[in-house]
């Protein structure tokens, strides 16, 4: 499947409680079409004592967010833009900005 948002991109969040606010894609979840956005829809998880954190407590980590609603934010303008995809000279399919023209780089 492809994707208008990778591991990488910077992303805008379009609704929810995060909304308006911009992080990077730390991973994607292709089958759920969701992905988690580096200080972006923090929620609060009680966790028991391990070997890794002996002390157990509460944590703050990122939860996923579904994937219509975010958008790639373009590196040159920093504004939130459509994703179209062309064929560069050796056939293989690259992103580029609808509002720009660029091509977009992934990261």
């Amino acid at each position: 499947m492809k994707f208008h948002i990778k591991k990488g991109d910077t992303v805008k969040v379009l609704s929810g409680n995060s909304k308006g606010k911009t992080g990077a894609v730390l991973e994607v979840f292709p089958t759920k079409y969701r992905a988690i956005v580096e200080g972006l829809n923090m929620v609060t998880k009680h966790t028991k004592p391990s070997a890794e954190s002996p002390e157990g407590g509460i944590k703050k980590v990122e939860a996923s967010i579904h994937m219509s609603n975010l958008m790639l934010v373009d590196a040159a303008t920093g504004e939130a833009t459509k994703i179209g995809r062309k064929p560069d000279e050796n056939g293989k399919l690259q992103r580029f900005s609808k509002k720009t023209g660029e091509v977009i780089k992934n990261g």
